[in-house]
């Protein structure tokens, strides 16, 4: 596929911030010509889809500044530096909804937006779901409630754009599809 690829023939850092760097890169394209693209790098980021003994799906309600509104999403977060995926989603499953989990089954990883970013979000599957009995700590710019809904109530949610992001979107997809095969 070397017929497609652009090669980068000089590269400018233009920010760099506490998660994303953005790099305006030139490139010269796949018929010799050049072209400028924005390039944000970031870290990577998990995120976890969380069944109960009742079967509901443990969600989280937050504010997204980037949308100026409040969404419903599964618990997600940031990969620090040096941290493996399933370390990070067990760490963000409890912090964001104080539920702990035997093990955590990978389901797949995406890049969110790869016309301008890097982001590579690992979907994990938590089996053995507890409720921890000790209060956790968010990050301290981090305000979230806990929900626990249904799967046709997410699917309301996603109707009515409170669920609004393409990995919870793509988790009540998955979910919805592993209930159907079942019956």
């Amino acid at each position: 596929m070397d017929h497609l690829k652009e090669t980068t023939i000089k590269k400018e850092k233009l920010f760099s911030g506490k998660i994303i760097d953005l790099y305006l890169e030139d490139v010269t394209l796949p018929n010799g010509k050049t072209s400028k693209r924005e390039i944000i790098k970031h870290p990577g980021a998990v995120a976890v889809i969380a069944i109960t003994e009742e079967n509901k799906i443990v969600m989280v309600r937050q504010y997204r500044k980037a949308m100026e509104k409040v969404l419903v999403e599964i618990p997600a977060g940031k990969l620090d530096k040096g941290e493996e995926p399933m370390s990070t989603a067990k760490r963000e499953l409890e912090e964001e909804t104080g539920y702990t989990c035997e093990s955590l089954t990978p389901l797949i990883s995406f890049y969110t937006s790869p016309g301008f970013a890097d982001e590579l979000v690992h979907l994990f599957v938590a089996n053995g779901l507890r409720k921890d009995t000790i209060e956790h700590q968010l990050d301290e710019d981090e305000f979230v409630d806990l929900l626990e809904v249904t799967l046709d109530e997410a699917q309301q949610m996603i109707d009515n754009q409170e669920i609004y992001d393409a990995k919870t979107a793509y988790a009540i997809q998955y979910l919805q599809l592993q209930a159907l095969l079942r019956k």
